[in-house]
């Protein structure tokens, strides 16, 4: 009997031709995506749905209208997460952001926040560059540019879950959010959107 021998590349071979016919990979259209199962966690419609409608009640309400015109400097505060998933909260953060800056109404500072600076080189240009002969201290950024915030953005995503029976389940997640001045500390804009699932209790939400 002949012998047979098997190399390492062989084997990755067939592994990979394997692989490639055993599923079918495609696109998803991230604006129009009717086929995707509903599950009980959050995924991404969810994080479009709410993004949107604090949006536009944000802007709608009026809150970030700066009397005679020019726009608010808003700095993004702590958006807690109190549910059982391990959500990054900038997912959310980030596409309300979007949509304010786009509004024409405020500009976001990245050189304060309360987790600290989420853009480090505007100090860290500052420290390293001035009275550094090899720069030309005309452009280095002088003392006294930064803008400080007049808004900040908080929030907090919280999960509850009900048995509905033996068999259902039902997963209620609250996306608060504030809008705060800080000159006064006073809450300028604030609003609740709710996401509920029910689905089997072999579900999981998280």
């Amino acid at each position: 009997m002949p012998k047979i021998n098997f190399t390492l590349s062989s084997i990755l071979a067939v592994a990979l031709l394997t692989g490639c016919g055993a599923t079918k990979t495609i696109n998803i259209d991230l604006d129009n995506d009717k086929k995707a199962p509903a599950v009980m966690g959050l995924d991404y419609r969810d994080f479009q749905k709410t993004a949107q409608e604090m949006i536009q009640s944000l802007v709608s309400s009026g809150a970030i209208n700066k009397p005679n015109g020019g726009r608010y400097v808003l700095v993004i505060s702590r958006v807690i997460n109190d549910t059982m998933q391990h959500i990054d909260t900038d997912q959310l953060v980030k596409k309300i952001r979007v949509g304010l800056l786009k509004s024409g109404k405020v500009v976001v500072t990245t050189a304060v926040s309360a987790n600290g600076a989420e853009d480090n080189m505007a100090m860290q240009a500052r420290k390293d560059l001035r009275g550094n002969a090899e720069f030309n201290q005309k452009t280095v950024a002088a003392k006294g540019q930064m803008i400080a915030p007049d808004l900040s953005l908080s929030g907090k995503i919280i999960q509850r879950n009900i048995t509905v029976d033996d068999d259902t389940q039902q997963v209620e997640y609250y996306f608060q959010m504030t809008l705060t001045d800080i000159n006064t500390g006073l809450a300028f804009w604030e609003d609740e959107k709710v996401i509920g699932k029910r689905g089997s209790n072999d579900s999981v939400a998280w």
